[in-house]
């Protein structure tokens, strides 16, 4: 079925048409393959950083790009890849593990992320992703590597160093090197395995580099002069959050009693549409669980979390089939959605910057929207970095008593009417 669609499919049914000010991803060269996969997935028009990096990056030049996750950049160097090795396939025989292309990513999840994005803007071609990164069965990920030839390794600095020290990949075929969130790369103290990793590829004028950093410091800026050459730089002036259309509350309240204030405000205050961020995918689905087991409809929205599932989740909590979208950082970043009634922080971030993302998925467009987070005895410590990063104080109130009781759960109410019945159905009487 894959293949008749292939074969079936023109560039003449992406109907696209043009607009001022807009660009079109008909207006590079792209391979058909790849056009059609991106018209499967709903892009028309680039987004700000793809119109200023595309035209750069498929020249085959390095660039240094500044830009925030959720403006689109994974699909930069994703479709500057692709079309690369679409343009210049390899004839002769290829041995496993030596991949054409290699992504460096901070975070498992953030790899996760990438390679559903890579799968999907690749499936109308035969070129092979592999997900490379800590926490999983390193016999599992050894055997996919070895089992065929691999285009494209997206990794984590640590595990992919404990490939190469084990002989199970070479880097000594990488045509094009990315490195995304450099900051956080540097923030997480994996610079040193970086500058292993990236001396064992081709030299700086053998290979194409892509950095991507949401802020290029001083230091990013050095280890992007080190790492490419005659690399053009790309801002993307992060989003500005219109905080003063957002009206935010902290409320100061211990772990115990968070769900219980969850719930009250849910309830209380009749929420119909609220995103929930947590900080960890374990987070997100054990809150979910919580909320379904108190009657309410929710999903949630993560890394890990395949971009066709969390499109369609996304669009049930647009029409309002969803009550409750949980989600975290790395889901969260992208998400538009026009009326939204609540953001609440069920637990503050580490970062000042994604709290500041995080309300801004409120009060859009001039609209007012409220944020609501919840700062236990942990998290409390983050309130001052963020006040400072938005230059105005937090209001941070106790919640009123009443709030804090929380209401039974409808499953085990269901359960116990479920079981009367069943008694009753039991009574016989005795004449």
């Amino acid at each position: 079925m894959e293949s008749e669609l292939k074969a079936r499919w023109d560039v003449s049914q992406f109907k696209v048409p043009p607009a001022q000010g807009k660009t079109r991803f008909h207006d590079f060269d792209l391979p058909n393959p790849l056009l059609h996969a991106i018209s499967n997935l709903g892009f028309k028009y680039c987004t700000p950083i793809q119109a200023k990096i595309l035209p750069i990056s498929l020249t085959g030049r390095d660039a240094s790009g500044r830009a925030q996750t959720g403006t689109g950049k994974t699909a930069v160097f994703l479709i500057t890849v692709i079309t690369r090795m679409l343009n210049n396939p390899i004839q002769d025989k290829r041995k496993p593990g030596a991949p054409r292309i290699l992504v460096l990513a901070p975070t498992r999840e953030l790899v996760l992320q990438i390679s559903e994005e890579a799968r999907h803007l690749s499936r109308y071609t035969d070129l092979q992703t592999i997900s490379v990164f800590g926490g999983m069965d390193y016999k599992k990920q050894k055997k996919q590597l070895s089992a065929d030839p691999v285009d494209i390794v997206i990794a984590t600095p640590g595990r992919l160093l404990d490939f190469q020290r084990n002989g199970d990949i070479t880097l000594k075929k990488i045509e094009v090197m990315i490195i995304d969130e450099a900051d956080r790369m540097l923030d997480m103290g994996f610079i040193p395995d970086m500058r292993k990793i990236i001396h064992s590829t081709p030299a700086k004028d053998k290979r194409q580099t892509l950095l991507f950093s949401a802020t290029l410091t001083g230091e990013i800026t050095r280890l992007a002069s080190q790492w490419t050459r005659n690399s053009v730089t790309v801002e993307i002036e992060p989003e500005h959050i219109a905080v003063k259309t957002v009206d935010q509350v902290v409320y100061i309240v211990t772990t115990i009693d968070k769900f219980a204030l969850l719930l009250n405000i849910i309830h209380r205050q009749n929420l119909k549409r609220a995103l929930i961020f947590c900080n960890r995918r374990d987070e997100v689905r054990k809150l979910a669980k919580m909320l379904t087991r108190h009657g309410i409809k929710c999903s949630t929205l993560s890394g890990d979390i395949p971009q066709k599932k969390r499109i369609r989740r996304l669009e049930a909590f647009k029409a309002g089939k969803i009550r409750v979208l949980v989600a975290t950082d790395v889901a969260g970043r992208g998400i538009h959605i026009e009326g939204m009634d609540h953001v609440i922080n069920f637990m503050l971030p580490h970062d000042p910057e994604d709290y500041v993302h995080r309300i801004g998925r409120t009060g859009r467009a001039g609209a007012t929207g409220t944020s609501v987070s919840f700062a236990d005895e942990k998290d409390a410590f983050y309130i001052p970095a963020i006040e400072a990063f938005m230059e105005q104080k937090l209001s941070c109130i106790e919640p009123k008593e009443e709030w804090l009781t929380p209401p039974k759960p409808i499953l085990a109410r269901k359960k116990r009417r479920s079981r009367r019945r069943k008694n009753k159905k039991n009574i016989r009487v005795v004449s």
